[in-house]
């Protein structure tokens, strides 16, 4: 180098690298020789905003998805009763099914088809036993309407009445008024569309039974297989046991029922009745519906005894007020007991619960779901919580 050469800051082209390159953001790191060397840091990519048109979109297509599923349920709630009922018959014979089965040596689809014609039997037996006394007793009352409005006129107390309002002249004025035609026609019309839906409700539920009846098993290995392995085995056993909870449960309302029945021929054959045994057939059908049952079966035959003498229809309303006591706080709180093993307290409350809120189905599956929860109660919660 000469003496009059200037040489550059930092020395020159030969001087730090660090002093040529641009300035930005860096690090120290420790090198190899524990000295710190400086190393660049990178700028990351700039922060994207959230798409508020995407995130608003998708959550109002999630709420139409929702809502459309909602409705489409809505819409064949009909068809989901009917399959929830003829499932809870199906597991509930189940039991009458693998009796058969066990003891009389019949191979599985023989005590179906031995079921089903009991059943159809009974059904047989019940509309035999009900349909003649009915149409009989309304020939009876078209034919001997005349002589009983000859009756009432000789009465005194109805004379005075009809003098009073004229109760004949508003009654023969009803009678020819077209409006009224009118209404009764319709009222017939949807009496006998609520018969025609009942009857395709029962068909199609008898049905369904009978396929669910034919494919239970297979039913639930299927819904077992969706349970891992490793869980699979203390599922079957809970689920299992619930079954034959369902087939208890139906069991021991067929005894209450029956005892019902029983006692209804028995009381009603002692005080003379010409139809002992047809209300003795409403009494222990109604008796199938928890709570209320036999409070239906009670007023409808106490009605029919009205018709023939005031005075007994009476007896016979406190004669079956009675039994009803007994029946709730003795006979059925001790079946249920050994048939389910659910407590008197949760037995009325799941049924009013089920009444509530789907009806006279929901009455009827009420007390096996609460079986089932206190089954998963006892098998699998207590158990945790003993544990944690």
């Amino acid at each position: 180098m000469s003496d009059g050469e200037e040489t550059e800051p930092n020395g020159g082209e030969d001087g730090p690298r660090e002093a040529r390159e641009p300035k930005g953001p860096r690090s120290e790191q420790a090198g190899q020789d524990g000295q710190q060397v400086l190393t660049e840091v990178l700028p990351g990519p700039p922060a994207r905003r959230p798409g508020y048109f995407r995130i608003g979109f998708v959550g109002a297509l999630g709420v139409l998805v929702a809502w459309l599923m909602v409705q489409a349920l809505v819409g064949v709630r009909g068809v989901l009763v009917y399959i929830l009922v003829a499932l809870f018959l199906a597991v509930g014979l189940n039991p009458v099914i693998e009796f058969l089965r066990a003891r009389a040596r019949m191979p599985r689809w023989a005590a179906i088809i031995t079921v089903c014609l009991a059943l159809v039997l009974f059904v047989a037996v019940f509309v035999w036993a009900i349909v003649p006394p009915l149409s009989a007793q309304v020939t009876s009352l078209a034919t001997g309407l005349p002589a009983m409005i000859d009756d009432l006129q000789e009465n005194r107390f109805f004379a005075d009445l009809n003098e009073r309002y004229d109760l004949l002249d508003k009654l023969q004025g009803a009678v020819v008024d077209p409006d009224v035609g009118r209404q009764v026609f319709g009222g017939l019309v949807g009496v006998g569309q609520v018969v025609v839906d009942s009857l395709v409700a029962s068909f199609t539920i008898f049905i369904l039974t009978l396929f669910f009846m034919t494919s239970l098993h297979g039913i639930l290995d299927v819904c077992y297989r969706l349970v891992p392995r490793s869980r699979r085995d203390g599922v079957r056993e809970i689920g299992d046991e619930i079954v034959l909870r369902i087939g208890a449960f139906i069991a021991g309302q067929l005894v209450v029922a029956a005892v019902t029945g029983l006692v209804a021929f028995l009381f009603l054959w002692a005080v003379g009745s010409a139809y002992a045994l047809t209300l003795a057939l409403v009494v222990g059908v109604t008796a199938l519906i928890p709570l209320v049952g036999t409070t239906i079966g009670a007023l409808a035959a106490s009605l029919a005894m009205v018709l023939v003498d005031p005075w007994l229809g009476l007896f016979t309303l406190a004669f079956f007020l009675v039994y009803q006591q007994i029946e709730s706080y003795v006979i059925s709180p001790r079946v249920m007991r050994r048939a389910v093993h659910v407590s008197p307290t949760a037995n009325i409350t799941a049924a009013l619960v089920g009444g509530a809120m789907m009806g006279l189905v929901g009455a009827l599956l009420a007390i096996p779901v609460a079986a089932s929860l206190t089954i998963i109660l006892n098998k699998v919660v207590f158990p945790r919580l003993e544990e944690a």
